[in-house]
């Protein structure tokens, strides 16, 4: 609630701001206008004065654009001294801004172009339109184009501008304020959920030890061999159980490391695809699985470090394991491409929603369902895997809909360093 009144807030400053702006813009264009039109009135008296004739009972000064005036004088025009009166006037104005002006020629029919004056350099040919509009109604008249009227403008807000910036600072504070204050957020609930998810994970085990314990002190257990070796794998199975938890932390801890330890070797990757998937199929107790190779990779010998790799791979199976149905069906492949490896674990489980997709690789996430302690784990080995693959310089992608099952692939370059 409180984010969302400041962003509600910091929008309202910045319409607000933007609406002032503007006002403050259209405000400064009519005082231009004014003060051109001042000017080029007492410029057109000068000339009146100067060839000795009278200006006409209207206004002699028309804007026919934002950037564009015409001047009536009633007499011929000299460029020369056009030209001076013009400078002086606006000099004497204060009015340091680029020009162009042309003069009419009846003769012609034509608009016979002067000079572009630069309010730094004087004269200059950088910018020249030589094309300024004919206006019928004026018979001796002189034509004046600004074609740097807006950026001129927009020099003298100053203060706006300043203001405008500093603001523009506070909102991109303020931005990432936010953006910090939810990204924590978000950490905390993610931390939240591992943290109440371990707590059950380690509860369980600990638990069944602590009873089998009991159950093996009391002196009756020892005329009972069998109930006692019963109780001891019990405690064995619920330790081994512990060792893998406590090694999914430390896996995850020791990936995110600043700089990863890849000790890289010449590593059989069919080989080490054959091993790991046999002895994950072999702790598969309560699911039929299937279990599909096709490895065609051409040079199957890659530059890796094998034991990262095969925690690599062993979390990828685990995880087709975890979110498969019964029966289970794993199909592993491996091919050479355009100077990469190629190999791929497809499984037919029940495969993830595409707006979770991007995520599934984040610390700690774990896709939502029903039951979140329906499948066991941490969120920790994907993460754990991705980090491993970059250390490696290798690419990831996942490929999964909803109910359709999953197939992770990695590309692995031919050439290593």
């Amino acid at each position: 609630m409180v984010v969302l009144l400041g962003i509600i807030t910091i929008i309202g400053i910045i319409l607000f701001q933007v609406f002032w702006v503007f006002k403050t813009f259209d405000l400064k264009e009519k005082q231009f206008n004014q003060s051109i039109s001042i000017a080029l009135l007492n410029v057109a008296e000068r000339l009146a004065a100067f060839n000795n004739t009278v200006l006409s009972n209207e206004s002699p000064v028309q804007q026919l654009s934002s950037t564009y005036f015409v001047v009536n004088v009633n007499s011929v025009i000299d460029a020369k001294i056009l030209e001076n009166f013009l400078k002086t006037e606006f000099e004497y104005r204060k009015i340091a801004i680029d020009y162009e002006y042309a003069i009419y020629d009846c003769s012609n029919d034509k608009m016979v172009y002067g000079d572009y004056i630069n309010s730094k350099m004087g004269k200059t040919e950088v910018y020249k339109s030589k094309v300024l509009p004919k206006y019928s109604k004026f018979t001796y008249y002189f034509g004046i184009n600004f074609p740097t009227k807006t950026t001129y403008i927009i020099s003298n807000l100053d203060i706006w501008l300043i203001s405008s910036f500093i603001l523009m600072l506070a909102c991109i504070f303020f931005g990432y304020s936010i953006y910090t204050i939810l990204k924590q957020r978000r950490l905390t609930e993610v931390q939240k959920d591992f943290i109440n998810n371990m707590t059950h994970e380690f509860k369980t085990p600990i638990s069944t030890i602590s009873i089998s314990t009991g159950v093996l002190l009391k002196p009756s257990i020892i005329n009972d061999p069998e109930r006692l070796h019963q109780y001891a794998f019990i405690i064995r199975e619920q330790n081994k159980r512990l060792e893998k938890h406590v090694e999914d932390v430390l896996q995850i801890a020791m990936s995110e490391r600043s700089k990863v330890k890849i000790n890289k070797e010449p590593v059989d990757l069919h080989e080490l695809l054959k091993k790991v998937s046999d002895s994950v199929v072999l702790s598969v107790k309560d699911k039929k699985v299937e279990l599909e190779m096709n490895l065609n990779a051409s040079t199957p010998v890659i530059s890796a470090d094998k034991s990262h790799l095969t925690n690599v791979i062993y979390n990828l199976l685990d995880n087709a394991v975890k979110y498969s149905n019964d029966p289970l069906k794993i199909s592993i492949t491996s091919l050479s491409s355009h100077n990469s490896i190629i190999v791929t674990i497809e499984d037919n489980g029940i495969g993830i929603n595409k707006k979770y997709v991007k995520k599934i690789f984040r610390k700690f996430y774990r896709v939502p369902s029903g039951n979140i302690r329906s499948i066991k784990g941490f969120g920790l080995g994907l993460s754990y895997v991705e980090n491993i693959v970059k250390a490696h310089k290798w690419k990831i992608y996942l490929e999964s809909l909803e109910n359709s099952g999953s197939k992770f692939i990695i590309k692995i370059p031919a050439k290593h360093e």
